[in-house]
Formats: structure tokens, sequence, C-alpha cells
């Protein structure tokens, strides 16, 4: 036998690529098949489609920005699938060994994200309400501020002070959520402290008269002013008024304004509001005669 017959002769470049040469063109394709698609959708369908909710939906953002999220998600979806069938990796999709692993992955995800998809639920049940939309003012046992976005998990809040506040959609669907101003109008309460040396009749007019004058108050209902505690040191004195178009910032400044008007008017009318409460003083005061001697003396 040759010597040379053991000869191992060392593979080239093209050798050692082949193997995964179709691999490598399977990937490429679906990654080609896959963006070009997603590209499409994000580009094409998913703001047609947003433009046309936005003109059937004009009173409904809440609509419109669930529109582009969820529509968004399910183009990423299709783009896969899309990729998956023109890479010829369709087929594994249907096997049992796909069966399997989908199975294994459910049951993962299942038990890993049980909160991710209950916000996922939640966020979707939020979308459909008719009473909560984008732009609305709300209050929940955890805070309170005007609805910016539903997204997937979260809900993002706008709080009185610019402050933006991610609250999981879970939270807003397991608890009551009031909406003050949802309403065309909304009632403010203000409560007055006078002193009892005051002719009550005479203050509850004068605030009738400052709630009817505000420019922001309605003429329907009128105010209406009352006394609903008679209290150690003064008289509680509670005006109610309605005013139009409300919504959480311009509320603070009609009771701000409301009650400036009441202390600068009843300063005019020389009506006294309630003096500081009594308070109790405890200790010991030495007392001395004018002698200079004590008093136990």
């Amino acid at each position: 036998m040759p010597p040379d017959a053991f000869q191992v002769v060392p593979p080239t470049v093209e050798d050692a690529v082949e193997p995964y040469s179709e691999l490598v063109g399977d990937v490429t394709l679906f990654v080609t098949v896959a963006l070009v698609v997603y590209l499409l959708g994000r580009l094409l369908v998913v703001p047609g489609a947003v433009r046309v909710v936005r003109m059937r939906n004009r009173n409904n953002p809440t609509l419109v920005t669930a529109t582009e999220t969820y529509l968004s998600v399910v183009i990423a979806g299709i783009a896969i699938f899309a990729g998956l069938v023109a890479s010829g990796q369709a087929a594994f999709l249907v096997s049992t060994d796909s069966a399997i692993l989908i199975a294994a992955l459910t049951f993962a995800f299942g038990v890993a994200g049980q909160e991710v998809f209950g916000s996922l639920i939640s966020g979707i049940f939020l979308v459909a309400d008719p009473d909560f939309n984008v732009g609305d003012w709300i209050s929940w046992p955890g805070g309170e501020g005007y609805v910016e976005a539903v997204d997937f998990r979260v809900t993002r809040i706008r709080t009185i002070d610019n402050e933006t506040i991610t609250v999981p959609n879970t939270q807003l669907t397991t608890n009551a959520l009031t909406r003050p101003f949802g309403r065309d109008s909304y009632r403010v309460t203000e409560r007055i402290f006078v002193s009892y040396a005051e002719d009550t009749e005479r203050a509850l007019m004068e605030l009738r008269t400052l709630a009817g004058a505000h420019d922001r108050v309605l003429e329907e209902p009128t105010p209406t002013t009352r006394i609903v505690d008679l209290g150690e040191n003064s008289i509680t004195l509670r005006a109610e008024f309605w005013v139009d178009d409300p919504d959480g910032g311009g509320i603070v400044d009609v009771r701000s304004d409301f009650r400036r008007r009441v202390k600068r008017h009843f300063d005019e009318e020389g009506i006294t509001l309630a003096p500081p409460s009594a308070q109790s003083v405890t200790g010991a005061i030495e007392v001395a005669r004018t002698d200079g001697t004590d008093a136990g003396e």
C-alpha cells in the first residue's frame, strides 16, 4: 500500500461552509420576507386603518390609539408567519415536535407571565369600555389624573403636576374608578366657617351672590347655600354650584378663585370668618408681688 494512501486532505472553505449554506439561505430569506411584510404593514396598513378608525370615531381617541398598538402586533405576527412560509419552515408548525414545543412554551409563559397576560386582557376591556377614554380625568385608589394612553400592560396617567404614572391595567379593572368630570357639568362644594357673632342669613345670601356672579358657574341649577354644622367656635356654611366643561385643573382654578372672592368680599362687608380654634395651654406660671417677694410668702 502506498504511503500516501492515508494522507488527510484539509477541507476547503467551501467544504466547511457547505453544511450551513442551506440554513444561512433559509435564515436570510426568512428575515428578508418578514422585514418586507412588516414594513409594508407598518407604513401602509396601520396608518390607513388608524385613519379610518379616527374618521369614524372622532370622539374616541382610546380606540384610535389601541388600533395602532394592537394592529402593529398583528402585523408583526403575520410577518413572522410569512417569513416561515417563504423559508420553507411552515411545515414545522404542524409537526409533532412543534406541538410539544409550543405546549411547553405555552405552559412556561402561562406560569411566568400570568400578570402580564392579565394586564393584556384588562387593557382590551379598558379599550372596549365606552366610558373610559384617552383624555378623561379618572380617580382610583392609587391616585388620579388624565388618561394619556392604554398600552398592552399599563395605562399612562398624567397627574395635575405633569407627572406621568404607569398603572398596571389590572389595577384599573379590579378597582373602582371614578370619573368626576365625565359629564357636561360638575357640582362644586365649598365649606366656609363664620363667627357666631355674624348674621348667618346675610352670609348665606352673600355666598349665593358670589357664586352666581362667577363666569364659570351655570345659572341652572342655581347655586345653593345652607348651614351644615354648628361647631364649638364657628358656624359651618356650605355653598354648592355647578360649572360646565369640567376638568381637573379647571376645577382647581374655580375653587381657588371662589375662595379668594369670598375672603375679599367678606372683608369688605365686615363679615368675620371663623377665628382660630381655642387652644389648651398647660404648664406652670410663676407669679411675683410688686415688692419683689413671692406670692406664696
